[in-house]
């Protein structure tokens, strides 16, 4: 493999120029108390860490970003430590999906105009590992991603619990008074007992197993937990891997190929995912130049069976116990030829070779193909009147007699009149009810806040019902379960068919045949379409005015469109005068 000079990388033009801006530079490195020993003929790796005082799920990532740092230097590079956007998913409202675009324009901008080489990607909690992987594909510069690893299981009077599925359920119990407000105190101290994202399969946990099923990780990294001896070693593993590739110019082009989208798919499925991995893949892969749709997904999901037994798909294990069964790594050589091996990964060798001699040691965590959970993929991608540009259902995590039915809908327009609904013991509502939320996507959430798992009616949970199906243009967190009907697009807030449904109207859900239909005459729609109004503008100025005019609709990935890697030229290298 050729090996690049000194003189050829970015950081040169910065620090090995002798004129006047390169003196600039060379004494204010020296201000802060370097040497030309540190940087000269080195390359400039960027830490790019997402920690901050209010995201729990990246609490250790001051002391990982020395671990980095500790590689970086190992291995003969000169480390930087840069600052991004934490995009907190427990603390951010409406939604941290309202800066996920926010955080990836925030790394391409810092990569560029900084004399950055190569960089280290610290993230994990749920949009960072799409932001900061979009943002660091834009940029172009060699780049890995550490993931940050789930957090310990959670404890309660002996039982596992895992985090925000077990949430879901025991706020549903304590609603219908099964617990006291003693039992739901309790849990709250045990749910979250250590830093890391989520350790079930949610979106944090689907999402870095994309990157390392993408190529983008260090074989085995996305399955570590947060708290393991091993998270440590990968991190300085990592800084020292990122030096090599700058020289090496492994650059993300080399690696993101449909074939590897393709891979992250197959991958995906097989391990119960996020309903929000759609949203997110697609757009990751729209950066890099791959059109990957809601069509390419759905047939990932009809060839590829759950194997992961992990919840919320599976029943019992979470994402410590799936470490322990051999990971991600394990999980993949189980898949077999579903798989393209030949992929390049960030290791500078194919992924089939990353994953050679990778065991599964629990054949119950991690399934075969044989005996998966599912015999499909996790999502299902509908369409009909409903949803013309698709929606999306987590079949796996649902009562299967909720696959096929029909039912009258009763429509909310805002969380605030639903939720009013739900507490109220009152409430019309039968099992054959199809709630929905509307003004909930892309730009009516704004955002499309995770206010899809509609929470079930009071009224239902004192008869002891536990699901039903819902609808709406929102996302659910990758933690929930139940029947529920998500990323309908195009959404109402724009004049998507949902906007034109109205209480009583029936509705047809049919998952096996892929179709989600109002059993409204066209005539009755062509009148009700004349009849809507658009909503007023949610607003006037600032990064929502921005979001609102260049936010696509969820079956597109929720990009800006400016940012699609086919809008324009980027702007190349700074100018240095």
């Amino acid at each position: 493999m050729t090996r690049r000079t000194y003189d050829e990388l970015r950081s040169a033009r910065w620090f090995a120029r002798d004129d006047f801006r390169g003196f600039g530079h060379r004494s204010r490195t020296l201000q802060m108390g370097f040497a030309p020993e540190d940087w000269t003929g080195k390359p400039v790796i960027a830490i790019i860490n997402t920690w901050s005082d209010i995201n729990p799920c990246h609490q250790h990532f001051r002391q990982r970003a020395e671990d980095v740092r500790r590689g970086i230097h190992q291995q003969g590079g000169f480390p930087i430590e840069l600052p991004a956007l934490s995009v907190s998913e427990n603390f951010i409202k409406p939604t941290s999906m309202l800066y996920r675009n926010m955080l990836a324009m925030e790394v391409e901008e810092m990569i560029r105009s900084h004399p950055v080489d190569g960089a280290v990607l610290m993230g994990g909690c749920d949009k960072t590992t799409p932001g900061l992987v979009m943002g660091a594909v834009s940029a172009g510069v060699p780049f890995i991603y550490l993931p940050a690893g789930p957090m310990l299981r959670g404890n309660w009077r002996g039982k596992t619990l895992g985090s925000g599925s077990d949430a879901f359920k025991y706020w549903d119990e304590k609603r219908a008074g099964t617990i006291g407000d003693k039992e739901w105190s309790e849990m709250e101290m045990g749910i979250a007992r250590s830093y890391g994202h989520c350790m079930t399969m949610g979106t944090a946990s689907t999402m870095t197993a994309i990157a390392e099923a993408l190529g983008l990780t260090l074989p085995g990294a996305s399955s570590i937990p947060a708290a393991d001896a091993n998270h440590i070693r990968m991190s300085a593993a990592s800084g020292r891997r990122i030096v090599n590739m700058v020289w090496e110019d492994l650059t993300p082009e080399k690696i993101l190929s449909r074939a590897a989208f393709d891979n992250a798919a197959t991958v995906a499925m097989a391990t119960g995912c996020s309903t929000n991995a759609v949203v997110h893949i697609i757009a990751m892969a729209r950066r890099a130049g791959v059109e990957l749709t809601l069509n390419d997904l759905d047939g990932k999901s009809r060839t590829t069976p759950v194997i992961a037994n992990v919840r919320p798909a599976g029943s019992t294990y979470l994402m410590e116990d799936f470490f322990y069964a051999g990971g991600l790594p394990g999980l993949m050589t189980r898949l077999g030829e579903r798989l393209d091996g030949s992929c390049l990964t960030v290791t500078g060798r194919s992924l089939g070779e990353n994953i050679a001699g990778a065991e599964v040691f629990n054949d119950d965590v991690i399934r075969t193909v044989d005996n998966p959970i599912y015999s499909e993929g996790s999502l299902a991608v509908l369409r009909g009147n409903l949803a013309p540009d698709g929606a999306v259902i987590k079949p796996v995590a649902c009562d299967p007699r909720f696959r096929v039915h029909e039912g009258p809908a009763l429509v909310f327009d805002s969380y605030p009149e639903l939720k009013k609904a739900l507490d109220d013991e009152d409430l019309p509502v039968t099992p054959d009810h199809v709630l929905v939320l509307r003004n909930a996507g892309p730009k009516g959430g704004p955002g499309m806040p995770e206010w899809g798992m509609i929470p079930m009616p009071k009224a239902l949970l004192k008869k002891g019902h536990r699901d039903m199906v819902r609808l709406s243009d929102a996302r659910m967190s990758g933690t929930s379960f139940g029947a529920c009907v998500l990323h309908v697009a195009p959404e109402s807030y724009v004049g998507g068919p949902l906007a034109l449904l109205r209480t009583g109207d029936v509705i047809r859900l049919d998952v096996p045949n892929r179709r989600l239909d109002m059993l409204v005459d066209e005539e009755e729609l062509a009148r009700r379409r004349a009849e809507w109004t658009p909503p007023p503008e949610r607003f006037g100025r600032g990064y929502g005015w921005m979001f609102s005019r260049h936010i696509e609709q969820a079956d597109k990935g929720c990009d800006f469109d400016y940012l699609r890697s086919d809008f324009g030229l980027s702007a190349g290298e700074p100018d240095i005068f």
